[in-house]
């Protein structure tokens, strides 16, 4: 008997998980639009291509489009982004700023978005927050930002930058961003 390959998500993401509005929680015409990108990287910081990222979010105001928000879904607002990598590692989704939404005990949690990340070699898919660097008042007072020892805490923010904000994800490895177990 031989072995058989392991099984992982990927390396055909771009095929196998096609979304049809792409990169695009919010259109380009959206005056309040911005993009969130980076580069996806593994433990020998090299770019790894087709790699999916998935983002989720509340609106501006901190509410989502779901029957599970606790306050009553608000309508209008997907609140989801998908976009697979290039050859090049990089990934890009337009969207808005969300809003603050509660947290545990009803803490105002700082303004986040939600990201899943799936590649070639994770039996599962990863999951991380994004957030923002011009919010740090917010950011110092988040229960969940709160729990990641502080020399790590710098792998959850985006930087502004030209385009948007910029938001690298390194899977392992030396500056490993931080993953949540969810």
């Amino acid at each position: 008997m031989s072995e058989t390959p392991s099984q992982t998500v990927g390396p055909f993401l771009s095929i196998g998980l096609p979304w049809p509005d792409g990169p695009f929680v919010v259109l380009d015409a959206d005056p309040n639009g911005f993009w969130v990108h980076g580069v996806v990287t593994d433990g020998a910081g090299e770019p790894v291509p087709d790699a999916l990222v998935e983002t989720w979010q509340a609106d501006p105001d901190g509410r989502f489009d779901h029957p599970d928000d606790p306050r009553g879904a608000v309508s209008g607002f997907r609140g989801f982004g998908r976009c697979p990598t290039d050859d090049t590692g990089r990934y890009a989704i337009r969207t808005l700023k969300p809003g603050s939404v509660p947290g545990p005990g009803g803490a105002p949690q700082a303004p986040h978005i939600d990201v899943s990340v799936l590649a070639r070699g994770l039996l599962h898919r990863v999951v991380t927050r994004i957030y923002f660097a011009d919010h740090a008042d917010a950011n110092a007072a988040d229960p969940v930002l709160l729990t990641v020892p502080d020399d790590r805490r710098a792998t959850l923010i985006a930087v502004p930058d030209d385009e948007g904000y910029r938001f690298d994800i390194r899977l392992q490895g030396e500056r490993e961003t931080v993953f949540f177990d969810v």
